[in-house]
């Protein structure tokens, strides 16, 4: 984009390299590189490499910028990659195909799905517990993304797969979510050069997609109702339909697959992570996480519903959400020249905004660097200040998928382990599509 075609004073955030721009700043330290932008306005100007994005940093610019889709449209770098591994799925296909997808996709996240979906995750989760052993370290990123990736599997299949295919698209969507950001970062030639990494990458990129295929194969030809995503998504009619087909082609079908998970496992695996190691460091909010739990299941498996009851476990999720958003930097493509704000913006500029930014803004959170779960008690989210699953028509369809399998997730784990940090030292972040704490371990206790 040219910068002298936009209107207004737009800074430029310090810190910039030769060919890299900001990228290495955001590799090497995310959150602090994130918490500084408000300080420069409403509006600064950054740069991935040899491209400027402009980031959002007032919530009511951000709010502004989700809620008009059709002028801010899904595009930029993070976009552009993210394509590149799911097609033009729900997440990341632009404007024009966007209602129509959501339409056919939207029976899937309906409130009689949930039950089965929840056996699924609570399946899960009590599998893993069930493998630990009282004293032992363990792998908390490790942990939490064969859990979600897991659960997400048995959600959209409805059925047990071998263990070998059961590891090996774990081990595919692991390469695959971890190499979107990594190659949004860098330039596009290289990636296309045939290193060690961009060969792990293709190579997963193309079982997975041979993976989901087969599955959409079999299921075609199953004509029984097995309860999961994928069956949902292959039955999915629009008889008023005026945008396109009545119903989800295989390929359409193929990506909507890939974008649910790579866009739903590793969020959640985030988003426990993090909740687990805040949790280690503050034992008092653990107890009395642990406390609620178990008194609020009285010896009953965590299930749909008694979601209600497990106010502890909710709030903890809200607040790690806060903290530790999914959505911790997005880009967005100006459709046609528009004012954000003071400054008037160009058609083809790029946008970028952080949830993370927001919800650590002191203005709007009173210490935003505590996990303060009870700063929830009573209290609902106010929309404009909390955005972890984004905001309008394009806002994150599977929200409550996530934040339901994080709250049953923790009951499953507080009810019968407590969780210890083997180390005082704050972990780096692992910069992905989400940001995993790197390293993270922690000593598993059982209760009695």
């Amino acid at each position: 984009m040219s910068r002298t075609a936009i209107t207004g004073v737009v800074p430029l955030a310090k810190g910039t390299l030769p060919v890299l721009g900001h990228g290495l700043l955001l590799a090497r330290d995310p959150f602090g590189f994130l918490s500084s932008l408000p300080a420069y306005g409403d509006l600064v100007r950054i740069r991935l490499g040899p491209q400027d994005v402009i980031m959002t940093c007032a919530p009511e610019l951000t709010r502004a910028m989700l809620l008009d889709d059709r002028t801010y449209d899904k595009g930029g770098p993070f976009y552009e990659r993210a394509r590149e591994a799911s097609g033009d799925g729900l997440v990341t296909c632009p404007h024009r195909l966007h209602r129509r997808q959501r339409r056919l996709c939207q029976p899937a996240f309906q409130q009689v799905r949930f039950p089965a979906y929840t056996e699924a995750m609570v399946a899960t989760a009590t599998e893993l517990v069930s493998s630990w052993r009282d004293g032992e370290v363990v792998d908390v990123n490790e942990a939490m993304v064969t859990l979600t990736m897991r659960a997400m599997v048995k959600a959209m299949f409805a059925t047990q797969l071998s263990a070998e295919l059961d590891r090996q698209v774990v081990d595919d969507l692991t390469i695959a979510t971890g190499g979107i950001f990594r190659r949004m970062l860098t330039p596009p030639r290289l990636n296309r050069i045939p290193t060690p990494d961009n060969r792990r990458y293709n190579h997963a990129q193309a079982r997975l997609r041979a993976t989901v295929a087969d599955a959409i194969t079999s299921r075609r030809a199953d004509l029984a109702d097995h309860d999961g995503l994928l069956s949902v998504l292959l039955s999915a009619e629009d008889s008023e339909a005026t945008d396109g087909p009545p119903a989800l082609s295989d390929t359409e079908v193929a990506e909507q697959v890939l974008t649910f998970f790579l866009a739903g496992a590793e969020t959640t695996a985030n988003l426990l992570a993090w909740t687990l190691y805040e949790l280690g460091r503050a034992p008092a909010v653990q107890e009395r996480l642990h406390a609620q739990t178990v008194n609020a299941l009285g010896g009953r498996r965590p299930s749909f519903g008694l979601l209600p009851a497990l106010t502890a476990a909710d709030q903890v999720t809200t607040e790690a959400l806060r903290m530790y958003p999914p959505a911790w930097f997005l880009t967005r493509t100006a459709t046609r020249d528009t004012r954000l704000g003071d400054v008037r913006l160009p058609a083809g500029t790029t946008l970028g905004y952080s949830a993370y930014l927001i919800h650590r803004r002191p203005d709007l959170y009173p210490d935003p660097d505590r996990f303060h779960p009870d700063r929830w008690e009573g209290r609902k989210p106010d929309r404009t200040a909390y955005i972890p699953f984004g905001a309008g028509a394009r806002k994150c369809i599977g929200d409550r998928f996530a934040h339901i399998q994080a709250t049953l997730s923790l009951a499953v784990m507080a009810t019968g382990w407590q969780f210890v940090p083997v180390t005082d030292r704050t972990p780096r972040p692992a910069v992905h599509a989400t940001l995993m704490p790197r390293g993270l371990q922690m000593r598993l206790l059982a209760r009695t």
